[in-house]
């Protein structure tokens, strides 16, 4: 899905324009608090929200001064290939400038916006103001097939070097005549010319499952190699529903940078009229009479097909032509359900990956809390809230929500795969049907898991390093653990000596396993031993404290506190910041007069 831009307002002064741009957008008006009353979200503190937004790959429209989108963003600048637009506006609605992603997006939302203003666009890349485009981004139906050859080519343009354009291509009409050669075609560029590809072709393959990634490749470059079509001018590439996760299919939709889509079965018999080699043993096996010419066809809608099915002993291509360069993609995406972690709580120590897959997510699951943690990122978003004790409902839902081809963010605090949704994603999705797993069609979505930072490294980190050396973590709830099971791991935890997190220490009805584990620890380890108490980590009422491990009591710790105990080597010193709890790893160390440092 397209990420959706962000309006930001930090004063009253700008905020009817602010109002006319998000308007003129569809898209909430995000202000400050206090100095914003009229907006739809509020924000608190407007570098880190523009930061935060920047990160997680939104387009940034900041009505304010320039200077604030500047040092919001500053830090994060790397690939300007990569980043997302950012475009301010000044308070009075006169000019509107775009400051990064020129060529990513943001001159054309810099002249929407000043349009929708009757405003000025300050548009200040050199192909842009000079020429009117930028040969590095060409139009949506078209692909550079030359990349590397975009930036002399455009220099050579502005330098007052003409060119001369071979092929139909409108959007270059307007450029100056001259001796250099710029390519509109499909066939594959030649060395040293500037090359541009209308995307006119859907790709249509099929193949047994467990085809080899090679024979599928060759197949299809054997063919497109015949017809005088390079990848460039493919549009995307298509198949049947349940090939969607087939391993050959998706190496070649990545190596050529090719969107996926698939169709059902009934959709792609919708086809049969049209195609040249139908099959009945392909129906009576798949219910189509062909899958790559089908797929290929259905890609393009208005078409025909110009190669048809191509055969090797486990794969299958054809290829279909539109009467134009396709813009819209026809079909629906595999799915995906990206598993993330947003941390603790605060934006601060959440991942940028996690922020960016959230960004994408047309729909978030999971507990409402931790959705309302995400702050603006969830605004404006399809959410489906599920409460405690629902997780497997919650990971069934969010599963099949991505078999239908929805892109899906299941959120759950900390790290997702500690403690949270990960592992039980995966067993739904190895179960059978019948086994009380998940449709065939939420086993082919692609999953993608994102590291949090986890509640005992959010603890360590305020405690100051307890966990240095060796350490675990045991959860004390026995509702999916047996009790013994937990009580034997205490003990090895114990007499191994190591540092224990314990997660899901007390509830209101489970209140004896943490004074057990407490007894138990003490055979093992002194009684001034230190144990850090941790709640609500990372929000604002946030708790630490220490205790002695023989002084811990069980009525100070509820199920939002993580509690680390120390191992024998542990120590709780008072330094300059307040007391530090940390566990030395022996560097300091001299074993036989062996000077090296393990690392």
């Amino acid at each position: 899905m397209a990420v959706t831009p962000v309006v930001m307002c930090v004063s009253g002064a700008g905020e009817a324009v602010a109002r006319r741009v998000a308007e003129a957008l569809s898209v909430p008006l995000h202000g400050r608090v206090g100095r914003v009353p009229g907006a739809d979200v509020s924000f608190a503190n407007a570098l880190e929200f523009a930061r935060e937004m920047f990160a997680a790959g939104r387009p940034v429209i900041g009505v304010c001064a320039s200077g604030i989108l500047i040092r919001a963003v500053a830090p994060l600048l790397g690939d300007k290939r990569s980043e997302p637009p950012v475009v301010s506006v000044s308070d009075d609605g006169a000019v509107v400038v775009p400051l990064l992603g020129g060529h990513r997006g943001a001159n054309r939302l810099a002249r929407e916006i000043a349009g929708a203003l009757e405003a000025v666009a300050a548009v200040t890349t050199a192909g842009d103001v000079t020429l009117g485009l930028a040969l590095d981004e060409p139009p949506v139906g078209w692909r550079l097939g030359t990349p590397e050859l975009a930036q002399d080519a455009m220099a050579r343009l502005l330098a007052g070097e003409g060119a001369r354009v071979e092929g139909a291509a409108d959007w270059l009409a307007g450029l100056p005549e001259g001796e250099m050669r710029i390519v509109a075609g499909v066939g594959a560029p030649e060395e040293g010319v500037l090359t541009f590809h209308p995307q006119r072709f859907a790709l249509g393959v099929g193949c047994s499952r467990g085809c080899p990634v090679e024979e599928l490749e060759a197949l299809v470059s054997g063919m497109l190699a015949e017809a005088g079509v390079a990848p460039g001018a493919l549009a995307g590439l298509f198949t049947l529903d349940v090939k969607a996760d087939e391993p050959a299919v998706l190496a070649l939709a990545a190596k050529w940078d090719l969107p996926l889509r698939v169709f059902s079965a009934e959709e792609l018999e919708a086809e049969a009229g049209r195609l040249a080699t139908p099959s009945e043993v392909v129906f009576a096996e798949v219910g189509c009479h062909g899958v790559s010419e089908g797929a290929a066809l259905a890609g393009v809608g208005e078409g025909a097909l110009v190669c048809p099915k191509r055969k090797s002993a486990m794969a299958t291509c054809a290829l279909a032509e539109a009467d134009g360069v396709i813009t819209e993609m026809r079909g629906r995406a595999r799915g995906r359900l990206s598993v993330v972690g947003i941390g603790p709580g605060q934006a601060s120590w959440r991942t940028p990956e996690v922020s960016r897959l959230v960004s994408e997510a047309e729909e978030l699951v999971g507990y409402g809390l931790y959705i309302d943690l995400l702050g603006p990122l969830a605004v404006g978003k399809t959410r489906s809230d599920f409460p405690l004790g629902g997780e497997e409902a919650r990971c069934r839902y969010a599963l099949e929500r991505a078999g239908e081809g929805r892109n899906v963010a299941l959120v759950c605090s900390g790290d997702a795969g500690i403690y949270a949704m990960g592992a039980l994603v995966f067993e739904l999705m190895d179960r059978s049907e019948g086994e009380m797993g998940v449709s065939e069609a939420a086993r082919r979505v692609e999953v993608v898991c994102s590291p949090g930072v986890s509640a005992l490294q959010g603890a360590a980190a305020r405690a100051g390093a307890p966990l240095g050396h060796d350490f675990c973590a045991i959860s004390l709830s026995d509702l999916l653990t047996p009790r013994e099971d937990i009580l034997r791991r205490l003990r090895a935890a114990a007499e191994g000596d190591f540092v224990i997190a314990f997660y899901n220490p007390v509830s209101k009805t489970r209140r004896t396993l943490l004074a057990e584990a407490r007894e138990i620890l003490l055979q093992h380890r002194p009684a001034d031993t230190p144990v850090m108490l941790a709640s609500n980590l990372g929000r604002a009422d946030e708790l630490v404290r220490y205790r002695r491990l023989d002084a811990l009591e069980v009525d100070e710790v509820d199920m939002l506190t993580v509690v680390l105990v120390g191992s024998s080597n542990s120590k709780l010193a008072m330094l300059g910041e307040g007391p530090r709890m940390y566990t030395p790893r022996g560097y300091a160390r001299r074993i036989d007069g062996d000077l090296s440092v393990s690392r």
